[in-house]
């Protein structure tokens, strides 16, 4: 039995090519999960590791880091909504075993990625000051913090063509490429963030902009992995040197899918922006505490992106071969584990909160509020999981409208104005904010379940 199950984890993690519409769907969940978990721990990893040496500068570094992401979390959004046009298209396209129709998708998903982060770089770039002040910084944070923001909006496109370009493995059903990238690139990281943030040996001593510049560096080198593998013909989608001129039929079908994608994510996304807002109110120490906590929830909620991502996967490729019913049934069962994983990480959140946070700052005004922050969410992880599940299946079958009414509705007609009320109406504070983000999430979960059984996303066409 050991062996059967060191075999899958090596096969896994090899990337072997497979056949995901037909056979067990357990064991195609297992392959397809293991890298994709393995690829967003990496990146949650990445996140703690930034934490933990951002917030030795100082409380303002820390504070810097959070709201600068609170807003640069639209272009990941951005980013990940774009990637799902291409992640959706390329399952089908796979399913159908269309290989060039997969390979030209990809090739004009690129175009798409660049314009758009042009788009979005520039402004930040030029406005990063203002951004920071808009967000409620103090001067001194922003004198000391906007090389931060400057360095993380002026190097977007890497973080646009990292997302895009794992969308297409995931698509491919190369989850190994995906989570080999990722790995190359937080590790490199890792390993230069200290380097940087306090000028180790020859490195100059940069504070809170090293981590960017680590940062970038480290997407960089795993962008031009990506890059490698696509033009050197060892993923499923291959990317030939010729053939790059535009499609302007498959960019619209690209954008109509990547549009929604984009807003669904930036919808949900802009409300952690109003939440901030809310949450500065209560000072730097306020805004410290809760991006630790943020950085520990990420670090279990992107290893569950994992299994949603596999999820999505499946359903692309089994509704391309015809077969719906197998693509619920992969549903189903993700659903089932992540919300286990995630069950078991929030008890462990509520009842060692205060040690996970001491583990980044002991500082007792940034303590309170982390442990405040960490309990509340632990209490209602266990729907965050079916959330993710479903609403990334949609997005799997190129059904990216469906998700995003839900967020508008869930964030920005229940979270925020809730979160304000909680926090300063109610005086609740910062607790405020956590408890709305919980019943947002889990109302979430609830419409998201009730339009998955009804089967529209089914009929879908890409």
């Amino acid at each position: 039995m050991l062996k059967k199950i060191w075999k899958t984890i090596l096969i896994a993690l090899r990337g072997d090519e497979q056949e995901y519409t037909s056979g067990s769907i357990n064991k195609a969940i297992v392959l397809l999960s293991i890298p994709m978990i393995l690829e967003m721990a990496m990146e949650s990893l990445f996140a703690l590791v930034d934490a933990f040496f951002v917030a030795q500068v100082s409380a303002d570094a820390m504070a810097t880091v959070g709201l600068t992401e609170s807003v640069i979390t639209l272009v990941y959004a951005v980013a990940i909504g774009i990637s799902t046009a291409p992640m959706a298209m390329i399952a089908r396209f796979v399913g159908e075993k269309d290989d060039a129709s997969a390979s030209r998708a990809a090739k004009q998903a690129i175009y798409l990625a660049i314009f758009v982060s042009m788009a979005l770089g520039i402004p930040g770039l030029i406005f990063a000051d203002d951004i920071l002040r808009m967000m409620g910084g103090s001067e001194e944070l922003i004198a000391t913090g906007v090389g931060y923001t400057r360095i993380m909006f002026g190097s977007n496109v890497v973080i646009m063509l990292l997302f895009l370009l794992n969308g297409i493995f995931r698509g491919a059903g190369d989850a190994a490429h995906a989570m080999r990238a990722l790995w190359i690139a937080n590790l490199i990281n890792i390993v230069l963030d200290p380097l940087f943030i306090f000028g180790i040996g020859p490195f100059p001593e940069m504070g809170v902009q090293g981590a960017a510049v680590a940062t970038t560096i480290g997407r960089s080198i795993g962008v031009s992995y990506q890059l490698f593998i696509l033009f050197g013909g060892r993923s499923r989608v291959r990317l030939l040197f010729n053939e790059w001129g535009l499609d302007w039929n498959m960019i619209r079908r690209l954008g109509r899918i990547a549009a929604t994608g984009a807003g669904q994510y930036i919808i949900a996304s802009a409300s952690w922006i109003f939440l901030m807002r809310i949450i500065a109110k209560f000072g730097s120490e306020a805004v410290a505490g809760y991006t630790i906590a943020i950085r520990l929830v990420i670090f279990t909620l992107l290893p569950a992106w994992g299994l949603s991502n596999a999820a999505a996967t499946l359903v692309g490729q089994n509704l391309g071969a015809k077969k719906p019913e197998r693509a619920e049934t992969s549903v189903w069962r993700s659903a089932h584990f992540t919300a286990a994983l995630l069950a078991f990480f929030g008890l462990l959140y509520f009842f060692f909160s205060e040690q996970l946070i001491m583990a980044f700052d002991s500082n007792p005004a940034v303590l309170e509020p982390g442990v405040t922050s960490l309990q509340i969410f632990g209490l209602g992880y266990i729907f965050f999981g079916y959330g993710m599940i479903f609403s990334q299946a949609f997005n799997g079958a190129g059904d990216t409208r469906t998700p995003t009414l839900i967020n508008f509705i869930c964030f920005w007609l229940i979270e925020i104005p809730l979160g304000y009320i909680l926090a300063v109406q109610f005086d609740w504070g910062l607790a405020g904010v956590c408890w709305a983000v919980v019943m947002a999430e889990t109302i979430m979960s609830v419409l998201c379940l009730i339009l998955f059984k009804r089967g529209r996303w089914k009929l879908v066409e890409v």
